[in-house]
């Protein structure tokens, strides 16, 4: 029987119309209008949506007022709430001003929201100025004492930067202490894991827990040849049911031409910074 159902989306990367970026022209955000109407049409009916960072690419201000009004048009059309958590092209002081109306702050974004008794909680990975991920010891210790107390139905995870191993990905390009965090998901009421980053569909499990780290909305990732990775037009999104015995995730992959944006050396993923 299950129990219940939601929506995964990630890296979606917008920015609010005339930015000046070079992701703008791409218009990521119409990817994001389409997800919400195709979940819609397709009778999905999910508990909530969440998205797990990048929600911006490198943004400002009024772009992360714009994603608000994405995300809130989204949330009136589907009836249910859109929870999203930090990447690291994000920035915490535009998005606590934009998005959450909020006075400016760099303190870490992070939460726990109950729905049909399940636990939601949002984790915030960034780390300034780096490309990979890192839960603070803030954090783990507000997350060790959230799960001291478990959940009607068990807690499911957000967080941008993936616990798994992911094929051809080096492993500081990801989660650098996940060692830590698995320590404290194990053994409590944590059923998964959802994450983004590395803009492909990986499904696993870590310290016996299920992991889902999704592709994005904005564009995917394929290893190319010549040690190099490339950027296509792509746009997916993951249904997560959960039942009395086990989670399940379905992948639905929007229609798209695969044409490549751009390309690059892996060596420049561990160089970036």
């Amino acid at each position: 029987m299950e129990k219940l159902k939601f929506v995964h989306l990630t890296d979606t990367h917008m920015n609010a119309p005339g930015a000046d970026n070079p992701f703008a022209k791409l218009n990521l955000a119409d990817k994001v209008k389409r997800v919400f109407e195709h979940v819609n049409a397709a009778s999905v009916k999910p508990a909530f949506v969440v998205i797990t960072g990048d929600l911006t690419h490198e943004g400002n201000v009024q772009d992360y007022e714009y994603i608000r009004s994405i995300v809130d048009e989204g949330s009136a059309l589907l009836g249910v709430p859109v929870h999203v958590v930090l990447g690291n092209h994000d920035h915490r002081a535009p998005f606590r001003e934009g998005f959450l109306k909020e006075a400016p702050s760099e303190q870490a974004y992070y939460y726990s929201h109950t729905i049909q008794g399940f636990r939601l909680i949002g984790l915030n990975s960034q780390v300034k100025g780096q490309h990979h991920g890192e839960i603070d010891a803030e954090q783990l210790a507000w997350l060790e004492e959230t799960l001291s107390t478990p959940a009607e139905h068990g807690t499911i995870v957000a967080l941008h930067h993936p616990m798994l191993n992911i094929n051809g990905m080096p492993g500081d390009h990801v989660l650098a202490n996940r060692e830590q965090l698995g320590n404290v998901l194990e053994g409590t009421d944590v059923i998964g894991v959802v994450a983004g980053h590395v803009h492909t569909n990986n499904v696993g499990t870590y310290k016996g827990i299920c992991h889902v780290a999704a592709t994005g909305t904005a564009f995917g990732g394929e290893a190319a040849e010549d040690n190099h990775f490339k950027m296509v037009d792509f746009c997916g999104y993951n249904v997560v049911s959960v039942y009395e015995e086990g989670v399940t995730v379905q992948t639905i992959v929007m229609p798209g031409m695969q044409d490549e944006f751009f390309r690059f050396p892996v060596e420049a993923l561990m160089a970036h910074n």
